[in-house]
């Protein structure tokens, strides 16, 4: 008989750590249901302890859908789905260290990002989580009902700058590439909870449709601090073997880059999610 499956939040606003999992192992109906469930209900899962191969996480994450394949990043050897996600000693810079939610300057944004930590620091190199739920059901209804009729330009134009002192493997030819814009809702509805979020963050939402860079910058200054407000957080602590699967269709992320001359690794893969609407 299996393990019991137990789902402990790590917050009110978001987070929810699972064990009696085995990843490593195909995951039958009813625990994987209950998986699925457990991402929904909290946004971010987390799974402690865990002995993936490549395949075994592959095999987990396509479960909940297609794959992406990076045009951006070189993949591991022999596994084009995965991205390794390292900080060498000698880095500067880290993957995501500011607020954001996965591509979602592509007309599918990622449904979500899963991340397997193969190396730790002992200190530092937490993940922090952010419900943008929360964030949208705080606002007053006066302000809700705008941002419901506007859409926002999303851009990666900054992203060959942001690379800079990362040790991510950037593909050959990915610097002289178009830039990529994609338009979508302020406020999505997540297509499986039904919930209205905010979709808008820092790095890849460059204005409103219809508007200027100036003209938007004020109220999307505010969207931006608003998002990330402590009390729709979480933080996780990562330990090898850990793996955090996150919803982009209803949260922001923020990797902390508090550790220097240590190395960080990770494999991450990402599902390829809906039209934002």
């Amino acid at each position: 008989m299996s393990d019991p499956i137990e789902i402990n939040p790590i917050s009110d606003a978001c987070g929810a750590e699972i064990s009696g999992v085995d990843l490593s192992k195909p995951l039958g109906n009813e625990k994987f249901a209950a998986v699925h469930q457990a991402l929904l209900d909290h946004q971010v899962i987390f799974f402690r302890d865990q002995d993936l191969t490549p395949e075994q996480q592959v095999e987990f994450s396509r479960r909940f859908g297609e794959l992406r394949i990076s045009e951006q990043y070189e993949s591991l050897e022999g596994y084009p789905e995965i991205i390794e996600i390292v900080k060498e000693p000698d880095s500067t810079g880290i993957v995501g260290n500011l607020w954001h939610s996965d591509e979602s300057f592509l007309p599918q944004p990622a449904l979500g990002s899963l991340l397997y930590i193969l190396e730790s620091p002992e200190v530092g190199g937490d993940t922090m989580f952010a419900n943008q739920y929360l964030a949208y059901e705080a606002l007053s209804p006066g302000m809700q009902e705008m941002l419901l009729g506007l859409n926002a330009v999303h851009s990666d134009a900054s992203l060959q700058k942001r690379n800079a002192g990362r040790a991510l493997r950037v593909k050959a030819g990915a610097e002289d590439r178009g830039v990529f814009e994609a338009t979508h809702p302020v406020v999505r509805t997540h297509p499986e909870t039904g919930r209205k979020s905010l979709f808008v963050h820092r790095p890849y939402t460059i204005r409103f449709e219809n508007m200027t860079v100036e003209e938007s910058a004020p109220l999307l200054s505010f969207l931006y601090a608003h998002s990330a407000r402590p009390e729709f957080t979480c933080r996780f602590r990562w330990q090898e073997g850990s793996l955090a699967f996150w919803d982009n269709r209803c949260l922001q992320h923020y990797a902390l880059n508090d550790y220097s001359g240590v190395r960080r690794y990770g494999h991450r893969v990402t599902v390829v999610g809906d039209t934002p609407r």
